[in-house]
C-alpha cells in the first residue's frame, strides 16, 4: 500500500532538490500503474491540504511540493 509520504519523497529531496518537479507520468511510472487510482486520490488530498501544487511542464500535469 502506498502512502502520501512515498509520493512526497519521490517528488523531492529537501537536502538535494527541495524545489524539484515531477510530472504525473513520472510519478505513475515510479510507483506503478496498477496503483494509479490510489495515486490520484493521494495527489488530490495533498493538493487540498496545500502540500502539493499542480503545475504545467511542457504541456503535462506536474507536481511540486510547496510545504515541508
Amino acid at each position: 500500500m502506498i502512502k502520501k509520504i512515498d509520493i512526497l519523497n519521490y517528488i523531492t529531496n529537501f537536502r538535494k532538490a527541495p524545489n524539484d518537479i515531477k510530472t504525473y507520468a513520472q510519478i505513475v511510472e515510479h510507483i506503478g500503474a496498477a496503483n494509479e487510482p490510489m495515486i490520484n486520490q493521494l495527489l488530490g488530498e495533498l493538493q487540498q491540504t496545500r502540500v502539493l501544487k499542480e503545475i504545467q511542464v511542457d504541456g503535462q500535469k506536474a507536481y511540486q511540493v510547496v510545504t515541508k
